[in-house]
Order: C-alpha cells, then structure tokens, then sequence
C-alpha cells in the first residue's frame, strides 16, 4: 500500500469518526430539546386519588406532564399528597390547580405545601395552575372578574394587570412557576407575571387567531405558552374527535407551544372523556415528537398586527365587547377584519401584539414586518 492510500484511509477513518460525532451531538440535542416539552393531560373529574392514579397508569407511557385540575383532591391535604407522590413516581412532571387561597374548604396551608413540594419534588414540580380564565372571566363578566367599573381604557389595563400580578406574584413567590388557561385579554396575562399561559383549542375558537394572540404576547414578554385542547360541545361527548385532537397536537407543537394539555372533564367514561380512540391518538404524537424533533416551532411568528395601547377587545366577532365593560368601539370592525385579512394571508405566522412602550423594542427587533392598527390593510 502505497503512501497516499495510506493517508487516504487515515482521513476517511476521521472524517467517519467526526460524522459519528456529529451525529450523536444531534442526537442528544433531538433529546435534550423535546425534554423542554411538556404534553399531558388535565384530570378534573374526580375527588378520588385513585382516579389519579388510574389515569397515570393509563398515560405515563405517552406523557411527561400531568395536572391535577380537581378541587376536590386539591382541597384535601392527604387525597393530594398521595397523588403527588404517586405521579412524580410515574415519572411525570406536575402541576397542580389552586382554587381560592382563603377557602375554607382547605384543610392546609396550601402556601406551606407548595414550600414543601419543591422540596420534595425538586424539578418534577413545575409549579401552579391559579385562577382559571382572568381573561375570559373579564370579558364575560363571571363570576371571578377582577375589575366591575372603570372610567376608560387605560385605567382598566393598569387596574386590571396590577389586581392580576398581586396574586400571580404571591403564588410564585412559593412556587416559582404560576400557570392559566384563557381565551380573551393574554397579552395582560402576560403583563401580569404569568409564567406560562395555555390558549383554549376549543368551542370552534380560530386556531391561528388564538396562537397569534397567545404566542404574540408570549414572545414579547420573553415568557413560554401553551395550548390545551378543551370542549368543543356543551354535552357529551364534550371534547372534539380523536382526529381532530392529533391535528390541534400537532398544530401546538409546530408553532412552538412548550405545554400542550388535554383537558378531562367529566366522567362520561372510564377515563373522564376520554376514549380509547384519544388514547391511541396521543400514543402517536408522543411517537410523533420524538421522531420528529425538528419540527417544534418549526411556524413562527413572522408578521404581527399591532394593537393600540390597553385595548383589551375579545375578538369572538366584530360585535365584541373590550374589557367586558364597554360594546364594541369605532376600531372594533377595522381590527377585526384587519386580522381575519392577515390570517387569511399568512395563517398562523401572524403574531398579535400591543403597541406597548414596555417590550417596544423587542416586538420590533422580532418581527420582519409590523402592520398597525391605524394603517389601511390591503389583502
């Protein structure tokens, strides 16, 4: 064997060797990426720990999160702990729901056991879901609206993110990380502290529009988001089909949702709503990440429609009220057709934001184009 083939193997034998390299640095980064992304689901239905534990059982193979979404496990110390304890050795990450934090219907210090827990739980206890809906609680005026009256716009955004962030704050001074679910008003979510906040698949809501909003605000507050798929229908079967789930599964995580959680509630069958035909849906996204890591955000948000300063519109129709307190206003059908023009564009690439002094910067360093609420939208 001559010189040259001599050196010719040698670098062949490093180029191979580099390659491999190479491709268990990928590897391990295909890993280590999806370890950043949370799919599970929310169990409500029951007060009873061992309808935790039968839904773990059911789903630890496919999931790495789980969220207790029960009052009644939530308001009692041991039906809690047990199914704290029993999650966590499934091997899933938890969240878990507080309702009022002055209930009497606790029978602990749910500020001493949220303490506890990241002592016991470390990194496996993600934190706390509390107060569902700010948002859609405000703009529907239910029964957990934070602010009844205001005199305009601008004091509504600063009373109604100040009232919101004192609770936030108080939650996450225990527990690190304060999660919500909503379907009106996140960009305030977001302005309040919330750590995460998941936007609602459901009810016939526009997909892109919802991601826009809930990314857009997101984005902007440098904050992570998320998705939960919830109730298409008022009765039963209550969720949307086992098809239509995988597709909003999928949906999420290509738009780079970080939390993506099925919602279960009530108990129409043995595992809340969910049917076997659910189950082996998720079975195939979970298989589906994991063999398609590349895919996670794959669809950014490229555009954005920006909205004027605290104006909270609800975006269900042109019709919607802002804020829950005032009827639509002169702007409500110009943005309304402005974003359903956009959407129509450029799908679910589009980012809804605020013009907002506090993240100006970082909405315009992020986005290759802005269109704004007082410009003329062509389609």
């Amino acid at each position: 064997m001559g010189l040259k083939t001599a050196v010719l193997g040698i670098v062949l034998i490093v180029v191979l060797f580099v390659s491999i390299i190479a491709a268990a640095g990928l590897w391990l980064d295909s890993i280590n990426s999806n370890e950043e992304f949370f799919v599970g689901v929310e169990f409500a239905y029951s007060g009873n720990a061992n309808d935790v534990k039968s839904l773990v059982d059911k789903v630890k193979e496919y999931t790495n999160l789980f969220v207790i979404g029960s009052i009644e496990i939530s308001f009692n110390q041991t039906a809690l702990n047990e199914s704290c304890d029993y999650i966590v050795d499934s091997g899933l990450r938890l969240i878990v729901f507080f309702t009022d934090s002055k209930s009497e219907m606790y029978n602990y210090d749910i500020f001493n056991w949220m303490v506890e827990a990241k002592q016991k739980y470390g990194d496996k206890f993600l934190g706390v879901y509390r107060y569902d809906e700010p948002g859609g609680n405000q703009l529907d005026l239910g029964p957990s609206m934070l602010i009844e009256k205001e005199k305009n716009y601008t004091t509504m955004a600063a009373n109604y993110t100040n009232a919101l962030s004192l609770l936030a704050n108080h939650y996450m001074s225990k527990a690190d990380k304060v999660f919500t679910a909503d379907y009106a008003l996140y960009w305030f979510n977001y302005k309040a502290g919330y750590t995460a906040v998941l936007t609602e698949f459901g009810w016939n809501h526009s997909r892109p529009l919802h991601i826009g909003l809930c990314r857009g605000a997101a984005e902007a507050y440098n904050r992570d988001w998320g998705a939960i798929v919830t109730w298409e229908y008022n009765d039963a079967p209550y969720i949307e089909s086992a098809e239509e789930l995988y597709d909003d599964l999928v949906l999420a995580y290509k738009n780079g949702a970080k939390y993506v959680v099925v919602f279960d509630y009530p108990k129409i069958e043995q595992y809340g709503i969910l049917t076997e035909k659910h189950f082996e849906v998720m079975k195939a996204f979970w298989s589906y990440i994991h063999s398609n890591t590349q895919e996670h955000g794959v669809i950014k948000g490229e555009v954005a429609y920006v909205l004027p300063q605290d104006y909270g519109f609800g975006f269900r129709s042109a019709e919607d009220k802002i804020w829950g307190l005032w009827e639509a206003d002169d702007l409500s059908e110009k943005v309304w057709y402005d974003v359903n023009t956009l959407i129509n564009k450029y799908g679910s690439r589009l980012d809804i934001v605020y013009s907002d002094p506090e993240v100006k910067d970082a909405v315009e360093r992020r986005y290759e184009k802005l269109f704004f609420w007082d410009e003329t939208i062509i389609e």
